[in-house]
């Protein structure tokens, strides 16, 4: 097993120099580099020395609560002390109050450690900005702080059996009780349903107020909590799943479960997109993540296994060969890409000049950067050969790991059609716009990448005046990625022009096909 290594000048150099973190207000260079460094220590020798026996050894549901594997709650223990549960929420409720831009480099590196703990803790700021935005002060003082110390860790509740993607087939109810509410149904593929980590669990969960034939229009956001509930929650079974093994993907049954309505009634899934939003972009940092470390360990094996010879007739190692340094340079070019994709959006989010241009980014940074950590652990798999196979190396972990995000938080599927519909029209496709604003500002001059924009323009102009976009969505969605992701890599190689390589990478990335097929 190659041992995990934080991308940490990586992700500073993409923050610095390719997004240009220094625009925000906020931004302290040396700040960030201090915290981003001593997570990455922290990553290094505890979370990530876990990740391969908590994946063999995997959760368990006993007498109706979960078990989670060896070392977890140490490790989680070890993680809230540290204060990095609180690292965004407001000081006032104990929180560090640092920028989402810096805790967007500690979720890379959290998720390239150990995905599975990362899944299970990861809800906690989305819960915190929820109860800002949405919640009562009572609300707000009753759980903040006791999310930011680790006390309570949260979920999001929201699909059931025949309602995945369409929210609007959801049946679990909330019901008035007097001053309260009852929540009565069953959710299903629910990350940290239960698990023995935390004292208590704080559930957002979206059920149904209004009238089934109201739609989504019907539903509203209530809290509840493991402790308060006691067995008016019950764990049904936990999932046995393709990869996550150590992440506790449950089913869950709610009997008359007191609740508490969060928000305004009615209006439950403007309140839950808030952790929705949240949870996308945290997707798209997972598979960075995986893509770096499939990267790292096919380079760190490539480098060191000797195969065949050279022309010249002297020992080769395995990165001699054309065709593996062709897989090597195209994990790379991914890990790279797809992070700067995503900084770019984060700092335009954080920003805040223009939602509209956010707004578009968010499923085209999901949709790419998630393919980019399946199809970079596939390459991988691919240059160790049979060892690649096998789970010595991890990659088949990395590969397993990576393919749910894909699927989860939106299938990709959805994040296509997304961009190709609303994306193109949402007011009078202002953020189509700015995407193509975008693309010029991270392109410059470079004839390739301006061609394919002129390309875009055409068919996007296309879809506009189409009765039915859907037919041409994914192959429209393809291209818009891969068009964000040349033009981030003029923006890398502009930041670089003293490395050779990364001007190597970048006349690959511009000179292959699409990269990755959604």
């Amino acid at each position: 097993m190659i041992p995990f290594s934080a991308s940490v000048d990586d992700i500073l150099f993409s923050l610095r120099d390719v997004a240009r973190a220094d625009r925000l207000p906020d931004w302290d260079e040396g700040l960030a580099s201090e915290i981003i460094g001593h997570f990455a220590d922290f990553a290094e020798g505890v979370i990530a020395p876990i990740n391969a026996a908590g994946d063999a050894e995997g959760c368990r549901l006993e007498d109706g609560r979960v078990k989670m594997p060896e070392g977890f709650a140490d490790a989680f223990r070890q993680l809230a002390d540290g204060g990095w549960q609180g690292l965004t929420a407001p000081e006032d409720f104990g929180g560090m109050g640092l920028s989402p831009v810096i805790a967007s480099a500690v979720s890379e590196i959290f998720s390239g450690a150990n995905h599975a703990l990362q899944m299970v803790s990861s809800l906690v700021p989305a819960a915190v900005e929820t109860l800002l935005r949405f919640g009562t002060e009572k609300q707000q003082q009753d759980w903040i702080p006791s999310l930011i110390s680790g006390e309570t860790l949260s979920t999001m509740c929201l699909t059931e059996p025949g309602a995945g993607s369409d929210l609007g087939r959801i049946r679990t109810t909330g019901r008035r009780d007097g001053d309260a509410w009852r929540l009565n149904g069953e959710k299903i593929f629910i990350s940290g349903g239960d698990q023995d980590l935390s004292d208590n669990i704080l559930h957002l969960v979206l059920a149904r107020t209004g009238a089934t034939e109201d739609g989504v229009k019907g539903l509203s956001l209530f809290l509840c909590d493991k402790n308060s509930a006691g067995d008016a929650i019950k764990i049904t079974r936990i999932e046995e799943k393709l990869g996550l093994h150590a992440s506790p993907t449950c089913q869950m049954a709610f009997d008359d479960t007191p609740a508490e309505l969060i928000g305004v009634e009615g209006e439950g899934l403007k309140a839950m997109f808030t952790v929705m939003n949240h949870a996308r972009i945290d997707v798209s940092l997972q598979g960075v993540a995986h893509a770096a470390r499939a990267s790292a360990i096919a380079t760190a094996y490539a480098g060191e296994r000797q195969q065949g010879r050279k022309p010249d007739g002297s020992p080769a190692m395995l990165s001699d060969h054309a065709d593996v340094r062709r897989m090597l340079d195209e994990q790379r070019a991914l890990a790279l890409g797809s992070r700067a994709m995503c900084h770019v959006a984060l700092v335009e989010m954080a920003l805040g000049a223009r939602p509209a241009l956010v707004d578009f980014l968010t499923p085209v940074c999901k949709l790419f950067s998630s393919e980019a950590g399946i199809r970079a652990a596939d390459l991988g798999i691919q240059v160790l050969g049979g060892y690649g196979y096998l789970t010595e190396y991890g990659l088949s972990q990395v590969w397993r790991d990576a393919r749910i995000t894909a699927i989860y938080e939106g299938a990709n599927g959805i994040h296509a059609l997304t961009t190709a519909t609303r994306g193109l029209r949402f007011a009078g496709g202002a953020g189509a716009d700015a995407f193509a604003a975008l693309i010029c500002e991270l392109a410059g001059d470079e004839t390739e990448v301006i061609t394919l924009l002129s390309a875009w323009q055409d068919w996007r102009a296309r879809l506009v005046a189409a009765d039915d976009p859907s037919q041409e969505a994914h192959d429209f969605a393809l291209l818009t990625a891969n068009l964000f992701y040349r033009a981030a890599w003029c923006r890398i190689a502009a930041a670089a022009p003293e490395d050779a390589a990364v001007s190597t990478l970048k006349r690959h990335v511009l000179a292959a096909p699409q990269p990755v097929r959604l």
